[in-house]
């Protein structure tokens, strides 16, 4: 698996606040709250590299050299499951665009299924972070950069909770300029050797979407 585009966070509470995520115990309510705080540490690591235009400020005492940020952000969250980290990444970013793709993994093809999208005609941010807990199969993360990049956005990156290899590995194939910012990177997919539907991550956290609605 290559590696020159993907930072699994070291951060010592992005590591506490994974093992949280993957009880089996924890309860829906205790799982949204971790999956908001550990998506606004991500999407912290994920826009080290924003670009910065100087300015003026006035403090209590003098003048200063502060700086803004020099480019508008999109947070595209992947419906459903992606809806959880937006608060997280908002409480970072306020005045970011969000834009839903709705995207659901066909259980039989593993293929994504695109049936909601939004987007105006002409792209309104310079850069999108993809927001979906969940980096699996990556059929969901292709599809979402295919749509953005026809859109003509200029950046894009993937920020999500976990990854499998297989899913890294395909989206490096088909985006290798987007950078993929998750908690962890975990061994495999399941396959049908597993006593467990294939294509979930291992040893992962189940059904992201399932945990933090209450409906698995």
């Amino acid at each position: 698996m290559s590696s020159c585009n993907v930072f699994p966070s070291q951060h010592p509470l992005a590591r506490h606040k994974l093992t949280i995520l993957r009880r089996a115990e924890t309860e829906p309510k205790k799982f949204r709250e971790v999956i908001s705080e550990l998506a606004m540490m991500l999407v912290y690591e994920a826009t080290r590299d924003l670009p910065l235009q100087p300015v003026s400020v006035q403090t209590p005492l003098t003048h200063t050299q502060g700086a803004n940020m020099a480019e508008k952000v999109g947070l595209v969250p992947i419906l459903r499951a992606g809806l959880g980290m937006v608060e997280g990444a908002w409480r970072l970013l306020p005045q970011a665009e969000v834009w839903h793709l709705g995207l659901y993994r066909d259980e039989r093809t593993l293929r994504p299924v695109e049936y909601y999208n939004k987007l105006p005609v002409a792209p309104t941010v310079q850069l999108c972070l993809i927001l979906d807990p969940m980096l699996a199969t990556g059929g969901s993360a292709i599809a979402a950069v295919d749509v953005l990049k026809r859109w003509g956005v200029a950046r894009i990156k993937f920020v999500g909770l976990i990854a499998a290899p297989e899913g890294v590995n395909a989206l490096q194939s088909h985006h290798p300029d987007v950078d993929i910012h998750v908690a962890a990177v975990d061994e495999r997919l399941t396959t049908s050797a597993d006593p467990f539907p294939p294509g979930f991550i291992w040893p992962g956290l189940g059904d992201a979407g399932d945990r933090q609605f209450g409906t698995g």
